[in-house]
């Protein structure tokens, strides 16, 4: 089966986060040589699916392995392909039914066919078709929460596997990461995010009297040129300078005579490795070091690089560059995705999908020529670093 024919039987399935709806067993039965392992809870499903291609069988050559592995740390390379398998609801207003595949002039049409049963679909196909000569270990590793919580999707299994001492050495987790053309963008990492509540404490009174009231509205006045919209440190080439940007403001009852006892401001910031939860709150307190406040962060994520010369990223741009003649740029822009979970484990990480012009709207849509291409270039990667 190529991408195409994967990519339309995986949109048949109405798999809304975290919802699985029987996906797992129709992949499953793609690889009857793969080896199975499934985790989850919450009602999320998880599935890792590998095979070791061309296993030492040789009792001395098996000996001579394990003791050069003992002195070397030597082992066949594990790649991972990676990817969710739920999507976000649909809404109204489609030209057809979501969850009924269907091509139109070139295009193939149905919830999730960027996001990203399109990648998921290309790295199945590309696995089906893979056929090392030496020793390698390949494995897929997809989960039912991506879109949700992410608690128990693929951070729950990459945990399993660590115990189990499967984590991959390398894996690409197939986002839709391109903007205009195929092969424009590789993300080899991404910014951390830090969501913060601020609280200014003031007299809450009648209006007529400020003199006995203390409006927190006019205190946040004096420092909110230097909270909102605010670099927290300078970039780099990699990164972006973070960015602390307010979300909501509130404060008041409601009655045009009472002032407010308190204003209350939610933040986030996306931030670089140069940022930390410590920078900021160091930051935001000196700002705030005169005025009633309570102050409150959370990590979500970390931020991550994989570095632009590793040998993922470089077989990677390579046969992006032979496949879809084109040179990608090297990123960190977006929002967090399930590769930050990787990279906490040591695993050389990168993104790399389909464009990205129409993921979670109405009549989402990827092109034939796309997935193709996509297959191509995944199953090129694995043949590439399989012979290295």
């Amino acid at each position: 089966m190529n991408a195409l024919e994967i990519t339309q039987k995986l949109i048949s399935y109405p798999t809304i986060t975290p919802k699985e709806c029987g996906i797992f067993e129709y992949i499953k039965s793609l690889f009857p040589a793969f080896k199975t392992l499934e985790c989850g809870e919450n009602g999320v499903k998880n599935l890792f699916l590998y095979r070791i291609f061309n296993p030492l069988k040789d009792h001395a050559e098996e000996k001579h392995a394990k003791k050069e592995h003992a002195k070397e740390n030597t082992k066949p390379l594990h790649f991972c392909f990676a990817g969710h398998i739920d999507v976000v609801p649909p809404g109204n207003n489609w030209q057809s039914d979501p969850f009924k595949p269907i091509i139109k002039e070139g295009f193939l049409y149905g919830r999730g066919a960027q996001d990203m049963k399109g990648g998921v679909g290309a790295f199945l196909s590309a696995s089906l078709n893979f056929n090392p000569k030496t020793p390698f270990l390949l494995s897929v590793l997809l989960t039912s929460d991506e879109e949700g919580s992410g608690i128990f999707g693929t951070k729950l299994m990459l945990e399993k596997l660590k115990e189990k001492d499967l984590l991959p050495h390398m894996a690409i987790v197939a986002e839709p990461t391109c903007e205009k053309i195929l092969g424009d963008s590789i993300k080899i990492g991404r910014r951390g995010s830090i969501n913060g509540k601020l609280i200014l404490k003031g007299i809450q009174g009648h209006v007529a009297y400020p003199q006995k009231c203390q409006n927190p509205i006019d205190a946040l006045a004096s420092v909110l040129p230097l909270i909102s919209g605010v670099h927290l440190d300078n970039g780099d080439e990699c990164f972006d300078p973070s960015k602390l940007v307010i979300t909501s403001l509130h404060a008041g009852l409601g009655a045009n005579n009472v002032t407010p006892a308190s204003v209350e401001i939610t933040f986030n910031a996306r931030h670089s490795l140069k940022t930390t939860k410590e920078s900021l709150k160091e930051y935001l307190e000196k700002v705030l070091k005169d005025l009633p406040h309570t102050l409150e962060l959370e990590s979500s994520s970390s931020p991550f690089i994989t570095a632009s010369h590793s040998k993922l990223t470089s077989v990677l741009k390579e046969n992006i560059l032979k496949t879809c003649r084109t040179t990608p740029l090297l990123n960190t822009k977006g929002g967090t995705s399930d590769a930050r979970f990787f990279s906490a484990h040591g695993i050389e990480v990168v993104e790399f999908g389909v464009i990205n012009d129409r993921i979670h709207a109405i009549d989402e849509r990827v092109s034939l020529k796309e997935l193709e291409l996509l297959e191509k270039v995944f199953l090129g990667v694995l043949e590439d670093l399989s012979e290295k």
